[in-house]
């Protein structure tokens, strides 16, 4: 029987209802999140709002004090659910190491048949236009693709996240592209719902005062929850409004918080600043993007991959939006041995007659260069792709390894550390 998605996915991820809900491996976390929030209210209903539903007349204003504690914990409830229970941008991973971009390295060679080929290495950084700005991008080893811009590995939940901010362990999941703005609205939410509580709190103990003709100590040692309510609110406003304040300057700058911390000591161009309304709207006004991954979905099966170069030269099959396929051919690569064999001009002209239109015929400087010690096949270049979000791109090239041939693969460029835009 096939398999879901969700059933045999790498990350550390938790799945509920059938892959409908993801967590993150610290989910548990979540659970204390909901005491923190939960608790507190059900002693404010109890033992302050209940008490005022009487003390105002007009439009049963004690009752409306009672049902907006409910409603909007409730709210704060539900943002946090979205926060902590959806994709939040996760890449898919690839199943196998992608075959557009590879470079011989000479200095981890094998030694095949006596002789020392280079084996093939990935570039670990490529470039992708932002803005009309270069950005460097990275090749992640743990899910073989080069991330998007702004994207990461979370080393928590063992994914690569789009826009990634951070990992939050207080709502256990990732906060990246698809689920920043319901975070920073919970975050919002819930330091607004302790202004209200500590408010109300306030306002319970001048409504003792004025009915027992009391001081303010009277007034508290007769609502100790009042009190205590207006402590823990106070504590966490430091938390959830620092926060709050904090997330409010990244949207304003177009920053998140994994690159504050990681550039902000560096002057680094932000390629992504948009401008204080148009970074607000892009993070507000926009449609969240669909999920990169059907967890519902059953696991297809792949075509096997074809074999990376050989000893054997390669043949490179190459369409506009195909991968490139490199299949071995065995008559080819024994007549090049068989003539690499031989010791003189006369016995390899002679080969290749004798073979007729088996093997095309090559001058006296190409067989010189395969007679002498250094010998060289032609390489294979394809045409070069366009760099986007949604396509890869570089120019490559292919080795005969056969010959033990060197390819040489330009260089990346070099950046100015103080110029260099984000990754």
């Amino acid at each position: 029987m096939a398999k879901r998605v969700y059933q045999v996915w790498k990350g550390s991820n938790y799945f509920f209802l059938g892959g409908r809900l993801i967590f993150g491996p610290d989910a548990k976390s979540l659970l204390i999140t909901l005491l923190l929030i939960i608790v507190p209210v059900t002693v404010f209903c109890v033992f302050v709002a209940r008490h005022l539903r009487h003390e105002f007349s007009s439009y049963n204003a004690g009752y409306a004090i009672l049902a907006v504690a409910i409603i909007f914990t409730i709210h704060v409830l539900v943002l946090l659910l979205l926060t902590s229970a959806r994709d939040p941008g996760i890449v898919p991973r690839n199943s196998h190491q992608p075959e557009e971009v590879f470079r011989c390295d000479t200095s981890a060679s094998v030694e095949i048949g006596g002789r020392q080929t280079p084996s093939l290495q990935f570039p670990r950084t490529k470039e992708v236009t932002v803005n009309g700005m270069p950005v460097r991008v990275k090749y992640c080893d743990t899910c073989m693709l080069y991330r998007p811009p702004r994207c990461s590995h979370c080393s928590i939940c063992n994914n690569c996240v789009e826009r990634f901010d951070h990992h939050c362990p207080w709502v256990g999941q990732c906060i990246g592209l698809r689920n920043y703005r319901f975070f920073f609205c919970f975050v919002s939410s819930a330091m607004l719902l302790c202004i209200y509580v500590f408010a109300i709190c306030a306002l319970y103990i001048k409504v003792l005062m004025d009915n027992d003709q009391g001081t303010v100590w009277k007034a508290m040692k007769e609502s100790p929850a009042s009190v205590i309510l207006m402590a823990y609110c106070f504590i966490s406003l430091w938390f959830v409004g620092g926060l709050t304040g904090f997330h409010f300057y990244l949207i304003s700058t177009n920053q998140t918080t994994y690159e504050n911390f990681r550039y902000r000591a560096e002057n680094r161009i932000n390629v992504y600043d948009l401008g204080c309304l148009n970074n607000f709207m892009e993070v507000f006004c926009t449609k969240v993007k669909p999920s990169r991954n059907n967890f519902r979905g059953y696991v297809q099966e792949e075509e096997p991959q074809p074999p990376l170069p050989t000893t054997r030269e390669a043949e490179v099959e190459m369409g506009e939006d195909q991968r490139v396929k490199v299949e071995d051919d065995l008559d080819i690569g024994g007549d090049l041995l068989k003539i690499s064999q031989r010791h003189s001009i006369e016995d390899i002209e002679a080969d290749i007659r004798s073979r007729g239109s088996d093997v095309p015929y090559h001058n006296s400087s190409e067989a010189d260069s395969i007679h002498g010690s250094d010998r060289r096949a032609p390489n294979v270049q394809s045409d070069t792709r366009h760099s986007s979000w949604g396509r890869r791109s570089g120019s490559w090239e292919i080795a005969s390894e056969v010959l033990g041939t060197k390819t040489n693969v330009p260089e990346s460029r070099s950046y100015n550390a103080s110029r260099e835009p984000y990754q």
